[in-house]
Formats: C-alpha cells, structure tokens, sequence
C-alpha cells in the first residue's frame, strides 16, 4: 500500500464510522470532542474530499434524557431511548457543522435499506444528492423502529455497506483501541500489532476479540466484518483510537493505525456487481444515439428508449439492446415498468406530466449501469 494512501487527504470520499463509547458518556454528550471531530471533518472537506459520517450514539445519549438506569435495557426503552436521543445527536451534528458554515442532512437506515435494490437506490440518491448541494450526510441506524434487538457501536457493518453503497473510496472506523493486534491486547501481552492487513483471512478473522465496553459491544469482530465487505467491493478502511481530540487530524499525522487496504477499484466492483450477480427481470431496447451515449459515458435518458419489455420495478436489473437485439449491457432501472413504458421515447422535461411526480431524468443513470465489453470495445 502505497503511502500517499496511508493518509486521509486524497481520498476523494470518505465514510467516517464514530461509536456511541467516543460520543456519548454517562448520558451526556461529549461536545468538545464532538466539536474537534467535525473540525477535523471540515478540514478534509476542503481539501477536496466528500465526507459522510455515520454515528452510533442516539441510545447512549436517549437513555441519559430519559433517565434510564445503567444495565441492558427492554427493546421498548431501547427504541424509546433512540427516538429521544436521536433528535438531540441531530441537533448536536447541525449546531457543530454550523459553526463551519456547513450544512447536516440526517438519513436513517437499517440494514435492510442497504440489501434491498428498490431501497438502496434511495438512499444513494439521497446521499448523492446531499454531497451534490455540499451538505454532511449524518447517518445512523433506525433504532426507534429496529425489530430485533439493539446493540450499541453494531454499526460497523452498517458503516461498510453505506460506504460501498456511497462508492466511497475510504472507511474510517474511530474506536477505542487503535487497531488489530495478534490478540486482544488488554489480556495478551504478547500481542503483535498490525499496521496493514493486505487480505482479511481466516487467521486474520480469529485474532479479533469480543472486548468491549458497555456502550461498544461489538468488539473488534463487527470491525473485522466491515473490513470484508469494504475491501471487497472496493473501499479502504482503516481502524485507528477515536480517544483523543482531533483523531483525524492525528490519523493523518502518522498516528498508530491498521489500513486494509481495498481488493478492488469502487468502480469495478460495483460494475461486477451490477453486470453478473443481478437477475435481470425485462429488457429496454435502444436507439442509435442512446448507444453511442451510453458508450461516450453518459446515463440513458427516456427519449433514447424504443421499446420496454418485461415485469420489473425500480431498482431492477434490466438488459439494455442496441437497435439490432443484440445485448449491450445491463443496469438498475429507475422507473416500474409500466412507467418506464409510458416515458420511453419522451423527453425527460415530459416525465412529471405522464406519470404525476417530478421522476429522475435518468431511465438508467451511468452509475447504475455496465456495458458488455466485447459490444462496447466495438463501438468506441
């Protein structure tokens, strides 16, 4: 890994992961620390960078507000708790990016906003757009409606599919300790930290332990499964103390670190994912200039579609034809398909009028789409 990518600055957007331990103590908000935090945040801001931050704390923090006892809490007043708390973090990351001149949008996900396509396209569109107008995105996990049981800093693995889901090039996971050891550290003193860790193997896997504070329960393992589906689909993380002031700024100085660095391009892993891994559910036929658009690098409007054929909804893979038949590519479609069918050929400015909502332009976005490389190599 070369050394300009054992720093923060140059990466071009960056996930940074903060636990409820770093934030919230004793119930009460840690706003110093919160304060240099965001001030290390606005400084990489710019510099160039797109920063999200996804924060664990609405329990810790609702639990002080609402006067709950110390211990395990019932799933009721864990829910209780985020959604009194919630507001409060919300507040707390609006007031502290403000004194930047810098605006904070909240998104609250589950995982299963992540997994699921039609889902999953929102919430990257909203993330996209809220970098577009130069907002932070702060993101946490919907806790006041979560299901199963909550666990305190499980947003490790929430952290890593936001980042790849964001095509972020790197993932920041501030902790409590300041990286992986051999063994956990606290128990073993012949543990052996690791800077870098090229590949997450099983070996790797086994030296994380299951220490953990009261407000962390996840433990170096939860860490260990955001690295795998970070690296995998084509972001950087890195774990580094999250204890002091300023922990970015000090991560960039050369503070101690593991990086793991990333399998593959954020690009090329989410083209693969996109071009093999997805069942395609209709086909969209295209006109010539829609082909040679697509294959200049630009997204697949409405007027460049002749003909829809298929059962799908948003967020469905789809094929893409040239004039001819002949399969050109594949991608996640942005309209059902009886919308998608109503606008083929319209002009984009026309999609409000036809199907009631101001839509996306876009019946494809170049994000969301992958050519065949023998058609496209063919045409370029």
């Amino acid at each position: 890994m070369s050394s300009d990518k054992r720093r923060l600055a140059g990466h071009n957007r960056i996930v940074v992961k903060i636990g409820s331990a770093l934030l919230v103590e004793k119930g009460e908000l840690k706003k110093d620390w919160l304060d240099a935090l965001i001030s290390d945040v606005v400084d990489l801001a710019r510099g160039g960078a797109e920063m999200l931050i996804v924060s664990s704390g609405s329990i810790a923090l609702g639990r002080g507000i609402l006067g709950l006892p110390s211990g395990p809490l019932k799933l009721e007043e864990s829910q209780a708790a985020a959604a009194a708390g919630q507001i409060a973090l919300a507040k707390a990351y609006a007031e502290a990016l403000g004194a930047h001149g810098r605006q904070a949008g909240q998104i609250l996900l589950t995982l299963g906003d992540t997994e699921e396509r039609r889902r999953y396209l929102n919430a990257r569109a909203t993330i996209g757009t809220l970098l577009k107008l130069g907002a932070i995105p702060i993101i946490n996990e919907n806790d006041s409606v979560a299901t199963s049981e909550i666990r305190y800093g499980d947003n490790d693995r929430l952290a890593a599919r936001v980042a790849t889901m964001a095509s972020a090039d790197c993932l920041v996971l501030l902790s409590d300790i300041d990286g992986l050891y051999t063994a956990p550290p606290a128990t073993d003193p012949d543990a052996v930290f690791l800077p870098e860790v090229p590949r997450i193997t099983p070996e790797v896997e086994a030296m994380a332990g299951s220490a953990g504070s009261e407000l962390s329960r996840g433990g170096m393992k939860t860490k260990i499964d955001a690295g795998k589906i970070a690296t995998a689909a084509g972001t950087t993380m890195v774990i580094t103390s999250g204890k002091a002031m300023h922990p970015l700024k000090k991560l960039d100085e050369g503070a101690r670190c593991t990086w793991f660095p990333a399998i593959a391009s954020t690009s090329s892993a989410r083209k693969a994912w996109i071009g093999g891994h997805l069942e395609p559910r209709g086909e969209i036929r295209l006109d010539k200039g829609a082909v040679k658009a697509l294959h200049s690098g630009k997204s697949l409007l409405p007027a460049g579609v002749t003909e829809v054929q298929g059962s799908f909804s948003r967020g469905d893979a789809v094929i893409m034809l040239d004039p001819d038949g002949r399969i050109i590519g594949r991608g996640l479609v942005a309209y059902d398909y009886d919308e998608a069918r109503l606008i083929a050929g319209r002009n984009s400015r026309e999609i409000e009028a036809i199907v009631g909502y101001p839509g996306r332009a876009e019946m494809i976005h170049r994000d969301d789409l992958v050519l065949d490389d023998a058609h496209g190599n063919e045409n370029r």
